[in-house]
Protein backbone atom coordinates (compact mmCIF):
# COMPACT_ATOMS: atom_id res chain seq x y z
CA UNK A 1 0.00 0.00 0.00
CA UNK A 2 1.64 3.30 -1.08
CA UNK A 3 2.01 6.07 1.51
CA UNK A 4 -0.52 8.87 1.63
CA UNK A 5 0.33 11.88 -0.59
CA UNK A 6 0.09 14.33 2.32
CA UNK A 7 2.52 12.16 4.32
CA UNK A 8 5.07 12.21 1.47
CA UNK A 9 4.71 15.98 1.03
CA UNK A 10 5.14 16.51 4.79
CA UNK A 11 8.22 14.28 4.85
CA UNK A 12 9.79 16.15 1.93
CA UNK A 13 9.03 19.54 3.54
CA UNK A 14 10.51 18.44 6.88
CA UNK A 15 13.63 17.08 5.16
CA UNK A 16 13.99 20.32 3.17
CA UNK A 17 13.57 22.45 6.30
CA UNK A 18 16.14 20.43 8.24
CA UNK A 19 18.59 20.56 5.33
CA UNK A 20 18.14 24.32 4.94
CA UNK A 21 18.52 24.85 8.68
CA UNK A 22 21.69 22.79 8.89
CA UNK A 23 23.21 24.69 5.98
CA UNK A 24 22.19 28.12 7.35
CA UNK A 25 23.27 27.45 10.95
CA UNK A 26 27.04 27.84 10.41
CA UNK A 27 26.53 31.22 8.74
CA UNK A 28 24.28 32.42 11.54
CA UNK A 29 26.78 31.23 14.16
CA UNK A 30 29.73 32.77 12.31
CA UNK A 31 28.35 36.30 12.17
CA UNK A 32 29.02 37.18 15.83
CA UNK A 33 32.33 35.31 15.79
CA UNK A 34 33.78 37.45 12.99
CA UNK A 35 34.37 40.29 15.46
CA UNK A 36 36.06 38.06 18.04
CA UNK A 37 39.73 38.76 18.64
CA UNK A 38 40.36 35.09 19.39
CA UNK A 39 38.88 33.96 16.07
CA UNK A 40 40.91 36.58 14.19
CA UNK A 41 44.09 35.41 15.95
CA UNK A 42 43.33 31.76 15.19
CA UNK A 43 42.59 32.53 11.53
CA UNK A 44 46.11 33.88 11.11
CA UNK A 45 47.89 31.20 13.17
CA UNK A 46 45.94 27.99 12.45
CA UNK A 47 47.15 27.24 8.91
CA UNK A 48 50.80 27.14 9.97
CA UNK A 49 49.94 25.20 13.11
CA UNK A 50 47.98 22.61 11.18
CA UNK A 51 50.84 22.18 8.70
CA UNK A 52 53.34 21.68 11.54
CA UNK A 53 51.10 19.03 13.10
CA UNK A 54 50.74 17.25 9.74
CA UNK A 55 54.51 17.26 9.13
CA UNK A 56 55.25 15.93 12.62
CA UNK A 57 52.57 13.25 12.27
CA UNK A 58 53.82 12.13 8.84
CA UNK A 59 57.49 12.04 9.80
CA UNK A 60 57.36 10.90 13.44
CA UNK A 61 58.41 7.27 12.77
CA UNK A 62 60.47 7.89 9.68
CA UNK A 63 63.72 5.93 9.98
CA UNK A 64 66.15 8.68 8.96
CA UNK A 65 69.05 6.24 8.90
CA UNK A 66 67.49 4.17 6.11
CA UNK A 67 67.60 5.04 2.42
CA UNK A 68 63.80 5.00 2.07
CA UNK A 69 63.64 8.12 4.26
CA UNK A 70 65.23 10.16 1.47
CA UNK A 71 62.05 10.48 -0.59
CA UNK A 72 59.86 12.12 2.07
CA UNK A 73 62.74 14.26 3.34
CA UNK A 74 63.54 15.46 -0.18
CA UNK A 75 59.86 16.18 -0.76
CA UNK A 76 59.74 18.15 2.49
CA UNK A 77 62.80 20.15 1.44
CA UNK A 78 61.33 20.88 -2.00
CA UNK A 79 57.97 21.86 -0.52
CA UNK A 80 59.60 24.18 2.02
CA UNK A 81 61.97 25.67 -0.53
CA UNK A 82 59.24 26.31 -3.09
CA UNK A 83 57.03 27.91 -0.48
CA UNK A 84 59.79 30.17 0.82
CA UNK A 85 60.71 31.13 -2.73
CA UNK A 86 57.30 31.64 -4.36
CA UNK A 87 54.85 31.88 -1.41
CA UNK A 88 52.35 29.81 -3.38
CA UNK A 89 50.75 26.94 -1.46
CA UNK A 90 49.48 25.15 -4.56
CA UNK A 91 52.88 25.22 -6.25
CA UNK A 92 54.58 24.04 -3.05
CA UNK A 93 52.19 21.14 -2.53
CA UNK A 94 52.32 20.04 -6.16
CA UNK A 95 56.11 20.31 -6.30
CA UNK A 96 56.65 18.36 -3.09
CA UNK A 97 54.13 15.71 -4.05
CA UNK A 98 55.70 15.30 -7.48
CA UNK A 99 59.18 14.89 -6.01
CA UNK A 100 57.94 12.36 -3.47
CA UNK A 101 56.03 10.29 -6.01
CA UNK A 102 58.94 10.23 -8.46
CA UNK A 103 61.52 9.31 -5.82
CA UNK A 104 59.33 6.78 -4.01
CA UNK A 105 58.27 5.01 -7.20
CA UNK A 106 61.63 4.95 -8.99
CA UNK A 107 64.80 5.63 -7.05
CA UNK A 108 63.74 4.40 -3.62
CA UNK A 109 61.17 1.78 -4.64
CA UNK A 110 61.25 -1.26 -2.40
Amino acid sequence: MPPDTSYVIAAVLVAAAVTWGLRALPFAALTPLRESGTVQYLSTRMPAGVMVILVVYCLHDLPVTEARAAAPLAALAVTSGLHLWRRNALLSILGGTTVHVILASTVFAR
